[in-house]
């Protein structure tokens, strides 16, 4: 059943290969946990089997917003079978939720990335050029590190100055590209051309062996950098995509043009860096007015 769950989320509701991966863990986990501790599946699940294994997966650990986003499968996949089977019970209804402390996106400081004596200098060569490029087109366009993976080499526009990126559920946008960040991509072209052995030529960005980057290497390539040039605690693409969602909304962009350019299917989502924003002006107030 849950296999058939998860191909109605890839098939009928065009949920990414990771998304669909990410549910199929979170729905495992549970599975099993039900099979070892009361002998059933998911579908004959009740309210205090679930209770049980909430409460016992917090007691071994498991961060609160990993139960919410397990229970939120398991919500989803109990609405599916109601929709295509008429069944009505759903044990997850009753189900208190942990609560979840409010945390401010992490991000990177703006002198920390745009002086030159903090840049960390990279080799002149495939790697070291593609490396460069990486962490310069996460914080110039704020994509997600799927998005940028999976970059076509068709996908980029130099005429027009922009990258068409396929987001979550396959959904495509434009985003827009600075000259100096189309030069650098012109740049890695150079000696991407030069690549020995190009297997997988209709990907943009490409390992040493002409294959398309997978995640592990592209966190490492960020990590290595972050660890240069900020002593921030996570150092992960997805910083850097909080690092340009902060400081356009901290140089005047419109929230909703920021929305647009992450890919944000809710202004909620985006909503989230508001905060930091009114960090910085509370710093400015306190530093500028007579009367603060």
């Amino acid at each position: 059943m849950i296999e058939k769950f998860l191909s109605y989320l890839q098939l009928e509701k065009n949920y990414s290969a990771h998304t669909v991966d990410a549910y199929r863990s979170d729905l495992e986990k549970i599975s099993t946990y039900l099979k070892d501790n009361f002998g059933c599946d998911t579908e004959n699940a009740t309210h205090q089997f679930l209770r049980s294994w909430m409460v016992d997966a917090l007691e071994a650990g498991v961060s609160s917003s990993t139960v919410k986003r397990r229970v939120s499968a398991l919500k989803s996949f109990y609405k599916w079978r109601k929709k295509i089977y008429g069944v009505v019970v759903d044990p997850t209804a009753k189900l208190v939720l942990p609560k979840i402390p409010k945390r401010l996106p992490v991000f990177v400081e703006e002198g920390a990335l745009i002086a030159d004596e903090f840049k960390p200098v990279f080799a002149d060569s495939h790697d070291g050029i593609r490396d460069q490029t990486i962490v310069e087109l996460f914080y110039n366009t704020g994509i997600r590190s799927a998005e940028l993976t999976g970059l076509k080499l068709n996908s980029v526009d130099f005429e027009q100055g922009a990258i068409k990126v396929l987001g979550k559920r396959n959904k495509e946008r434009i985003v827009p590209v600075g000259k100096p960040m189309l030069s650098a991509l012109k740049s890695y072209l150079d000696f991407r051309f030069d690549l020995e052995k190009i297997q997988e030529p209709e990907y943009f960005f490409l390992t040493q062996k002409g294959k398309k980057l997978y995640p592990k290497l592209v966190y490492r390539i960020v990590n290595d950098y972050l660890s240069q040039v900020s002593s921030i605690s996570k150092k992960s693409p997805h910083v850097l995509r909080h690092t340009f969602a902060t400081h356009m909304l901290n140089k005047g962009a419109d929230i909703n043009a920021i929305k647009e350019l992450l890919g944000h299917s809710s202004l909620a989502a985006t909503q989230v860096y508001t905060h930091s924003s009114v960090e910085q002006l509370l710093k400015v107030y306190r530093s500028s007015h007579p009367k603060s």
